[in-house]
C-alpha cells in the first residue's frame, strides 16, 4: 500500500547544520504565533493563527543536522468537524547531504487524504515548508506570514 502521509522534499545549497537551525528557528518561517522553545528535546511549542488553528507540539527528536521530529500531542482545527485530526501525528523533517546540496524531506505522519483537513493543511504546509522555510534557509532573513 502506498504512504499517504502527506510529504515534499527540497534542496538547498546550504550546510545540514544550517538547515538544522532554520528549522529549529519556527518563528522565523511558521506563520501565526508560536509560544515556547522550539529548539530543544522534550520541549513543547503552541502554534496558533487565531480563529483556524491551534496545536501543540512535542520535541521527541532532536538529532543535530540530521532529523527533526514534533509530536502532536493536542490541536484544535476550527475549519474541519474533527477538530482533533492533527492530535497524536508527527511532523518530520530529515535532512541529509546529497552531493553538494543539503536535502530536507518533510513528513507529517498521519496527515493523510482521508482527513478532511487533507487539502487545506497540505497546501498551508506546501507554502510553508517550500515556500517560508526554503527561503529563510537561503537567505538567513524570517519570513512574513503568506496569510
Amino acid at each position: 500500500m502506498r504512504n499517504q502521509n502527506y510529504a515534499t522534499t527540497f534542496s538547498v545549497d546550504k550546510t545540514t547544520q544550517q538547515v538544522f537551525d532554520a528549522i529549529n528557528n519556527v518563528r522565523g518561517w511558521w506563520s501565526g504565533e508560536v509560544e515556547g522553545k522550539t529548539d530543544k528535546l522534550g520541549a513543547e511549542f503552541t502554534y496558533t493563527v487565531p480563529g483556524a488553528h491551534r496545536s501543540k507540539q512535542k520535541i521527541t527528536e532532536l538529532m543535530p543536522g540530521r532529523k527533526i521530529v514534533w509530536h502532536v500531542v493536542d490541536a484544535d482545527l476550527s475549519f474541519v468537524k474533527n477538530k482533533t485530526e492533527w492530535k497524536d501525528t508527527d511532523i518530520v523533517f530529515d535532512i541529509s547531504k546529497k552531493g553538494n546540496k543539503t536535502e530536507v524531506h518533510f513528513t507529517h505522519i498521519g496527515l493523510v487524504p482521508a482527513y478532511e483537513c487533507y487539502r487545506d493543511c497540505s497546501n498551508a504546509w506546501s507554502m510553508l515548508v517550500n515556500g517560508n522555510l526554503m527561503k529563510l534557509i537561503e537567505t538567513g532573513k524570517d519570513q512574513p506570514s503568506p496569510w
